[in-house]
């Protein structure tokens, strides 16, 4: 029966199957569409080489103008002086430092408080940074949070009792939250920044002096310059900071004429040698790590 049935049907061939493709004039297809590509670009047709000028640009233009803007608003002209990955790097790797610094209440008491207090001093001084930095820096919406726990903590490192120990302790484990992703629990902190309330200048100085000392390593000779360029570029970003920071309203001798001098002094020397390392001038790289270490000296003589 099914057979039957099938075999009265006429089988149908695939180009009978199919709907007869559709007729256009050319009267009709000219008022939409170009007889060729070429008939519909106005003007001279843009080569290669000037697309990628062309995207270059854009792309610059869309990185220099935010920041611009930004660093006009920040009062404190942090992006002329100091780069995200900088920040970031530093963060990460005093970060690292204060790990091996809190580990046991023996060690920290025997002499790990006052490494401890350092590093919680920069950190907090980073953060500082970060909340009035006009580029999108990492961690930029809990910076007010994590600068007022660092500082008071770094305040609190006198000495190394069990209470700053634990005290110590919880900033270890804030870090390790900031740092993978996590975030920290309360992110309240004040708006502005309270110098005074931030760092004291001691331990700035004996950080400008460890970077001026790094620096110095870093730019022995040309080979290391090109070597260390990026260790080079961030510890003079670091130290133009330190120069801006220390005369900050609030921090020790901060109306002080000579004292201010000085420290605009070490900030232009360590923008010189960012500026010479980007040029490839290993020289003047070399001539402005000398021009940073005579105003540390000078600064060290007079103040403390």
């Amino acid at each position: 029966m099914v057979a039957a049935v099938l075999g009265s049907i006429a089988y149908v061939g695939a180009d009978e199957r199919r709907l007869a493709p559709p007729k256009f004039s050319e009267s009709e297809t000219s008022r939409t569409f170009f007889p060729s590509l070429s008939d519909a670009i106005i003007g001279e047709r843009p080569t290669l080489s000037a697309l990628r000028k062309s995207s270059v640009a854009a792309a610059t233009d869309s990185k220099t103008a935010p920041m611009a803007a930004g660093s006009a608003k920040a009062g404190g002209g942090w992006g002329d002086l100091i780069s995200p990955p900088s920040i970031e790097d530093e963060v990460k790797r005093v970060k690292l430092h204060y790990d091996g610094v809190v580990t046991t209440p023996g060690a920290f008491k025997g002499g790990g408080y006052q490494d401890a207090r350092l590093d919680l001093s920069i950190l907090a001084v980073m953060f500082a940074i970060i909340k009035e930095h006009p580029a999108d820096v990492r961690w930029k919406d809990q910076a007010a949070a994590a600068r007022d726990l660092l500082a008071r903590s770094a305040f609190n490192c006198k000495a190394g009792s069990t209470q700053v120990y634990n005290e110590a302790k919880l900033r270890k484990a804030d870090l390790q939250d900031l740092v993978a992703g996590s975030g920290l629990s309360n992110r309240d902190g004040e708006d502005q920044n309270d110098w005074s309330m931030i760092v004291d200048r001691s331990p700035m100085m004996e950080y400008a002096q460890q970077l001026v000392d790094s620096l110095q390593d870093a730019t022995n000779d040309a080979a290391s310059v090109k070597s260390k360029s990026d260790q080079v570029r961030r510890e003079a970003e670091l130290l133009a900071v330190l120069g801006t920071v220390l005369v900050k309203e609030g921090m020790d001798d901060f109306d002080d004429d000579d004292y201010a001098a000085l420290s605009k002094q070490m900030t232009e020397a360590s923008k010189a040698v960012v500026g010479a390392l980007e040029r490839g001038d290993a020289d003047a790289v070399r001539k402005g790590v000398g021009a940073i270490t005579q105003s540390c000296d000078a600064c060290h003589e007079q103040y403390r």
